[in-house]
């Protein structure tokens, strides 16, 4: 068995990769790294867990909870929450650790397990790695506890309602006056979308928000926006919005059916950040995946760009070490750092159906703020071990030089094997779109074609 943590903690396919087995294992071990370091903490000896709404979710939920039971932790059962819910819950209950069973945008065969620490952070990698080394043998797996010492499972049925609460806290006044969709995958949001935007005075119509456990992610969603799109238009709405599975996404669709990514709702935000002086470091923090459209708003608007690796927790690192406060991924990871630890598909919403009302311009005429460069990005289905030969093979490195000169300085090429699915991207991106469009499956044909050795 290779490594286990990706970008975005441990991902596979439920009962192939993603055992019960490996997931009792992980709970073991979470707890086990969490108690080593923890003398002179505040923090209770209890791990948070939630889950969203695919079928394997409960069985592994159910295994990761058994194994932190079994070395002598309490678990507090979220049920199906969002993500971003047990990064804030976490903190509130000042529990060690909390676990998100979730394979966030993935379809629902897919699983995966999410740590956050007692802060609400990600796992630091070094605390991944010694939870990789017990659960894959190479360190002891912590003794069982027995008796009266043996772990209590508690169940918290306020979770949910305080998480709404939570995220209607971070804005001000009501969102009273606004029609919004809200397409919740069949996923976490279901759960509380409805709840909170109601709460805020928005009268909503919820599209995808009867999960079975095996319609997540199914052609809705914010990875398939078209029955939003369909449902904006044909209701004549002025905006649509798009969870992910778990919730930590977000993309928008405006009146007229336009997509509204990550990069530009983060533009959006900026410049209302900024113009109320609350845009720490007058930055925003991107990724390399940030759309050239992206990077010239901010040289325009005086507002400067960092970029870092893609994902989130890349993202959040660079706010952290500069103290800024927004952040995020085109693909709708937004991080408002004054507010939580991770990316929240729910609160960036909020955030922005707020400026919205304040703004009393539409999402279509705020968006106009950025030109989006035309962007291709073809993804090749592959193999760990060609993953890994991706970054040797000195025939792929000739391919991208190739491919890299022939967009020049009018466009640019990035390829990345994906941290969490078995797939490499290649992005393209240029002032021409059909010739962007043509080097991005040329160097998608010539890469998977060598890649067929390994």
């Amino acid at each position: 068995m290779g490594r286990l943590f990706g970008t975005d903690g441990i991902r596979g396919v439920a009962n192939e990769k993603l055992t019960v087995e490996l997931a009792v294992a992980t709970g073991r071990a979470v707890a086990a790294s969490l108690a080593s370091g923890a003398k002179g903490t505040r923090t209770k000896k209890m791990i948070l867990v939630g889950m969203d709404t695919r079928i394997s979710s409960d069985m592994l939920a159910n295994a990761i909870s058994a194994g932190i039971l079994s070395v002598g932790y309490d678990v507090i059962n979220l049920g199906v929450v969002p993500t971003p819910a047990v990064a804030y819950l976490v903190r509130k209950y000042k529990a060690r650790a909390g676990i998100m069973i979730s394979a966030s945008h993935n379809p629902y065969e897919f699983n995966g397990i999410k740590v956050f620490n007692s802060e609400g952070f990600k796992l630091a990698d070094a605390l991944e790695e010694n939870v990789e080394s017990m659960v894959l043998g190479e360190k002891p797996m912590p003794k069982c506890a027995t008796g009266a010492g043996i772990g209590k499972l508690i169940q918290k049925p306020e979770a949910l309602s305080e998480y709404v609460d939570f995220v209607c806290s971070t804005i001000e006044g009501d969102l009273s006056g606004l029609e919004v969709a809200f397409d919740c995958a069949n996923g976490s949001s279901a759960a509380t979308a409805k709840a909170l935007f109601e709460k805020l005075g928005v009268k909503c119509h919820m599209l995808s928000d009867a999960p079975d456990g095996v319609n997540i992610n199914t052609n809705c969603g914010s990875t398939h926006l078209e029955n939003l799109i369909a449902y904006v238009k044909k209701n004549k709405l002025d905006i649509g919005i798009a969870f992910d599975g778990d919730a930590d996404r977000v993309l928008c669709v405006d009146g007229k059916g336009e997509v509204v990514d990550g990069d530009m709702i983060m533009a959006i935000m900026s410049l209302d950040m900024k113009a109320r002086g609350v845009l720490r470091g007058n930055a925003v923090v991107g990724t390399v995946m940030s759309n050239f459209g992206f990077v010239k708003f901010c040289e325009q608007n005086d507002i400067r760009f960092e970029a870092t690796k893609v994902g989130d927790r890349y993202v959040l690192e660079e706010m952290l070490l500069d103290n800024y406060c927004l952040g995020g991924e085109q693909s709708g990871h937004i991080i408002f750092k004054d507010y939580a630890t991770t990316g929240d598909g729910q609160l960036s919403a909020a955030q922005l159906l707020s400026y919205i009302k304040r703004s009393g311009k539409a999402l279509n005429e705020l968006k106009q703020v950025m030109t989006k460069y035309p962007q291709c990005i073809v993804n090749i289905r592959t193999t760990d071990a060609a993953k890994l030969a991706f970054y040797t093979d000195d025939d792929i490195k000739a391919i991208l030089e190739d491919g890299a000169a022939k967009l020049g300085d009018t466009g640019r090429l990035l390829v990345r094997p994906s941290g969490t699915e078995p797939l490499i991207r290649v992005m393209t991106e240029g002032e021409d779109e059909a010739f962007t469009e043509a080097i991005a499956h040329q160097v998608a044909e010539l890469i998977e074609e060598k890649l067929k050795q390994y």
